[in-house]
Formats: structure tokens, sequence, C-alpha cells
């Protein structure tokens, strides 16, 4: 495995792990939602490097998936990747991060987020042969 798709692994796997000491607190489901997307886009990164594809810098779920879909061997809800990305992922401003386009999200929707990340990261590693 390549060095960097190994780092943005890692990037992911902390991600993922933020999400899961915080899930279960209502007042934190925009942190879960922000990291949920997060684990998503380092992902598709580390499919990227290590299929030696160009890697653009981009955050749009959409976009890294379009050019990850004809090697990947797994199924991505296109509707979920569309909610994460209406995801605010620029934090420059307090109170925005991980807002949905209604405001914060419901603990179950964080929930959903969280379940999608994860699968999405265990089928990366799986794919990748970790």
């Amino acid at each position: 495995m390549k060095e960097i798709t190994r780092q943005w692994l890692e990037y992911a796997k902390a991600d993922l792990m933020n999400c899961e000491q915080i899930l279960d607190h209502a007042f934190l489901t925009n942190i879960v939602a922000y990291h949920s997307q997060q684990t998503i886009e380092k992902c598709f990164k580390a499919i990227v490097e290590q299929n030696g594809l160009k890697l653009e810098r981009v955050h749009n779920l959409f976009k890294l998936h379009s050019i990850i879909e004809p090697i990947i061997s797994f199924e991505v809800d296109l509707e979920k990747i569309e909610i994460l990305d209406k995801v605010y992922t620029s934090s420059r401003y307090p109170g925005e991060m991980g807002l949905m386009p209604d405001g914060k999200p419901t603990l179950e929707v964080a929930m959903q987020q969280y379940e999608f990340a994860r699968y999405v990261y265990e089928k990366t590693i799986e794919m990748l042969g970790i």
C-alpha cells in the first residue's frame, strides 16, 4: 500500500472514531455529520491515490465518487452522498460546521450518516486488501 493511501485511511479512521465517541449526544449531531462526511471523503481519496488517479483538491463527494466509480467493488448510495454533500465542510464560522440545509441533524439522521460512513470505510479497507 502506498504511504499516502495509508495516511488517508488513518485520517478516515480518526474521523470515524470521533463519531463513535459522540454518537449518543444530541447536542453534537452536527459534529457527527461533519466527521461522517470527512470519513467518506478521505476513503474516496485513499482509493484515488492507491490507484494512481489524479487527485484534485475537491471536497465534493459526488465528484470524488465519479472518479472512483469505475474501479470500486462496492455499491455507494448516491442519495446518502447527496445528503452528506450538503454538510457545510468549511468550519470557518462557528456554528455552521456539520449543519444540514434544514439545520442540525436529528440523532436518528446522525446515526444513519455514521453507519454509512462506517460502511464506506469498511468496504474501502476490504477493497484495498487491508
